[in-house]
């Protein structure tokens, strides 16, 4: 009986199917100077005093789980998961590390990468909703089969999405990790731009509980009457809404009734709107 590829995260079983060959005779020493991380690895920040923690766990006890490797150009290798003990290793002064061989295509690669690290808690939320947005873009993937691959469900996906709509000083407070993926689910719901940055900042100088962010905000007078009407959409409108953001990568809003209204695209690069061209040239 082959055993399992422990610690890769729930949902590898179906990408990466397995055979007796999983381990044993597949598993290979690899230098580490022939191993290249993923430019798509959708983690961009690595926490430097675990990487030294792990790395004294490698002295003393070796490397417990190998990493899984594609092959690449020139005789090298390329990590499709287990970047943070190839940092490690190298913190280490290891000459080779363990590895797993597989030979998959860049769709595959890309989704065991961010499943990988999407298992682990300390993922920043932004890092994971833009591995999720390249899938998306890069796979042609929709929410749902987003969903379905990386065993989440839909709303968690939207949700992350939506997080990329933030303006750039809420997403780099929530970089730092002084705010959470909560509070950021909250202040994404907030129609401006203006009100998510001010109770972004109170959030912080008052250290507030996502509970009491929700309060706050709720309970805020200047609350523009676009945004109670928002809050009683129908539900055709709300899953259009979320189709939109699918479909465009652009955050939308919808105003009035599935009779009559009104829907708004915001885009906030070049880049964004040059692929909204794109859309509509696909349609023409």
């Amino acid at each position: 009986m082959a055993k399992k590829l422990h610690g890769l995260g729930r949902g590898l079983d179906s990408l990466l199917p397995e055979t007796e060959e999983t381990w044993g005779t597949s598993v290979r020493e690899i230098s580490v100077d022939e191993i290249d991380p993923n430019p798509d690895q959708p983690r961009r920040t690595f926490d430097e005093e675990g990487i030294s923690q792990l790395a004294q766990s490698v002295r003393d006890q070796g490397i417990l789980q190998p990493l899984l490797v594609a092959p690449s150009e020139n005789g090298r290798y390329r990590i499709i998961a287990g970047e943070r003990r190839y940092r490690a290793s190298r913190a280490a002064g290891m000459d080779t590390v363990p590895c797993i061989v597989r030979d998959l295509d860049v769709i595959k690669q890309m989704e065991i990468a961010l499943i990988e690290n999407m298992q682990r808690e300390d993922l920043n939320p932004l890092e994971a909703a833009q591995g999720v947005k390249a899938l998306m873009q890069q796979c042609g993937y929709t929410q749902e089969k987003v969903s379905a691959r990386l065993g989440k469900s839909r709303p968690a996906v939207a949700n992350l999405l939506r997080l990329l709509t933030l303006p750039p000083e809420v997403t780099d407070l929530l970089r730092q990790g002084l705010l959470s993926a909560g509070h950021a689910r909250v202040l994404a719901g907030l129609e401006s731009d203006e009100r998510k940055i001010s109770l972004a900042r109170k959030t912080v100088a008052d250290g507030l509980s996502v509970r009491a962010l929700e309060q706050l905000a709720a309970e805020q007078k200047n609350v523009r009457p676009a945004e109670k009407h928002r809050k009683e959409l129908p539900a055709e409108l709300k899953e259009l809404e979320e189709r939109l953001l699918e479909k465009t990568g652009m955050r939308s809003t919808l105003t009035g009734s599935v009779n009559k209204g009104k829907i708004v695209l915001q885009y906030g690069t070049r880049d964004e709107l040059e692929r909204l061209y794109e859309l509509l040239e696909r349609l023409n």
